[in-house]
């Protein structure tokens, strides 16, 4: 019995000691097997941005696997909007971003940033043909297109008289610039230089003059533990030449010296964010709110217009005995209504000025002419069906009468048919109305400040990103509240029974 009591204290002995191994080399290697997500926008080449096959590539997306890789632990990366990665990092949605973010005083009071990764500077790109701009002085009362959320757009404002655009991603300012529709673009110099290179933009040069001289860093929320991780891991691959060798793949040079901490580290935000604040910040900007939503009305009542008048001819059409005519009326409601309104915008403001040039001659859109166009005729195919189904609801037997009473086919439609379906389309017209005033939120994207745009704006120099984009949900919960009243009104004015049981009432 000692003998055997003996044995099993030893095995015991050994299991709670190998136990105890494998606790200490796991507490030595914490990092390991740990994942980060990492938010980033993959439209800033040669930075971030994507193979044809949708693969990441470029500089920072390199140097993060290098510095994962060196760190040990792994990278999992999100697609982000430049001006959603702050919010996204203080919500702590994603654990770091790199994203080509330059290192400001104010971001830090936000954010936390790692030791510099890049030295890079803002520069001036203006068309080829351009003899005027020679240098940031001369960009006063010129029209400047910039990303929004940049450094780029912070120092566009500071210029006397200017006119900004602000674009979602710096090649949709650059194919502005292309276009003709804006005099410069205030940009990242590496960017735009691999845009030329590469000859994916022609006929724009850079202005032989650097406007700032930044910094890139790695973000992470303040106080965020992977902070040391990833600084310890991009001290690693500085070491090592890894580095090196990252940005001679891309820029074919050697890189300069990088300062070995944030210039603006250890900022604190003015507190804890209280109720009151939040408030406070909402009311602060609901005046600019409120000027995106009257350019927003002016949309939506432009676009609605000319799509009913649009819609009921097509809808008409529809109808019609002749068999080509039907089918073309057919296509044009199938495509509009078979592609993304998002892709019609895109198409109109940018993809038809490009073709033009290609053709030899210039033609340009203004901004409130592109978005009430694409957003007209979208509407106008969804108009076009609401017009069929209102017109075929209508007895034939009125046709005949009507005809019988010697009314022609368009008497008929205009004095029987018409006004008849018209009260039956009021429901789902009223319905197209409200969608249609929501989707002007699309125009944003070729840079017309509607509601969404100013929202944005005000979100890319405070970073108060639940405030602003609250408020901007109230005063499109207020519009569209108020429009479907008017329309059950409108209704009820166009229903003999309905209005005359309110008058009895």
């Amino acid at each position: 019995m000692a003998k055997f009591g003996f044995g099993r204290w030893l095995r015991w002995c050994v299991v709670v000691g190998f136990s105890c191994l494998l606790l200490t080399a796991c507490a030595g290697n914490s990092s390991a097997g740990k994942t980060l997500r990492v938010a980033t926008e993959p439209a800033f080449p040669p930075f971030e941005f994507q193979k044809q096959g949708g693969e990441l590539q470029g500089f920072s997306i390199d140097l993060m696997n290098a510095i994962a890789v060196a760190a040990n632990f792994k990278v999992d990366f999100q697609s982000l909007p430049f001006d959603g990665i702050i919010p996204a990092l203080g919500a702590k949605t994603v654990d770091a971003a790199i994203s080509s973010i330059t290192i400001t005083q104010e971001r830090a009071k936000t954010i936390s940033f790692s030791r510099p990764y890049f030295k890079a500077g803002l520069a001036i790109a203006i068309r080829a043909d351009n003899q005027n701009i020679i240098g940031f002085d001369s960009l006063k009362n010129k029209k400047i297109a910039v990303q929004v959320g940049t450094t780029g757009a912070a120092k566009a404002k500071s210029i006397p008289g200017v006119q900004i655009r602000s674009f979602d991603s710096a090649p949709l300012a650059l194919q502005e610039l292309t276009n003709g529709n804006v005099d410069a673009v205030i940009n990242d110099a590496p960017v735009t230089l691999y845009a030329i290179n590469t000859g994916n933009l022609q006929g724009i040069k850079i202005v032989q003059q650097l406007l700032t001289e930044e910094f890139y860093g790695i973000a992470t929320a303040q106080n965020s533990p992977n902070l040391a991780l990833i600084n310890d891991g991009l001290d690693k691959v500085l070491k090592n030449g890894t580095y090196s060798q990252i940005y001679q793949k891309w820029f074919k040079a050697e890189p300069p010296s990088l300062p070995t901490k944030s210039p603006f580290e250890n900022q604190s935000s003015t507190g804890t964010p209280k109720i009151f604040t939040s408030i406070s910040v909402i009311l602060q900007a609901f005046p600019t709110l409120l000027q995106g939503a009257l350019v927003t009305l002016q949309l939506t009542i432009l676009s609605v217009v000319f799509g009913l008048i649009g819609g009921s001819l097509i809808g008409i059409v529809r109808l019609s005995r002749i068999a080509p005519v039907r089918w073309i009326a057919r296509a044009y409601v199938d495509f509009f209504r078979g592609t993304p309104l998002l892709v019609q915008i895109f198409m109109i403001y940018f993809g038809f000025p490009a073709i033009s040039q290609e053709l030899g001659f210039t033609f340009t859109f203004d901004r409130l002419t592109a978005g009430v166009i694409a957003l007209s005729l979208n509407n106008a195919a969804y108009t076009a069906e609401v017009v069929r189904a209102g017109i075929q609801s209508i007895e034939t037997g009125q046709a005949e009468a009507a005809q019988s009473l010697g009314l022609s086919s368009i008497q008929t439609m205009i004095y029987v048919i018409f006004p008849q379906a018209f009260r039956r389309m009021i429901p789902p017209l009223g319905n197209d109305f409200i969608s249609l005033l929501k989707d002007t939120s699309l125009v944003s994207v070729i840079g017309l400040e509607e509601l969404l745009r100013k929202g944005q704006l005000i979100v890319a120099d405070n970073y108060r990103a639940f405030e602003i984009y609250a408020g901007v949900a109230v005063v499109y919960l207020c519009l569209t509240l108020l429009f479907s009243q008017a329309f059950s009104l409108l209704e009820v004015w166009m229903n003999p029974v309905k209005r005359r049981r309110k008058y009895d009432t």
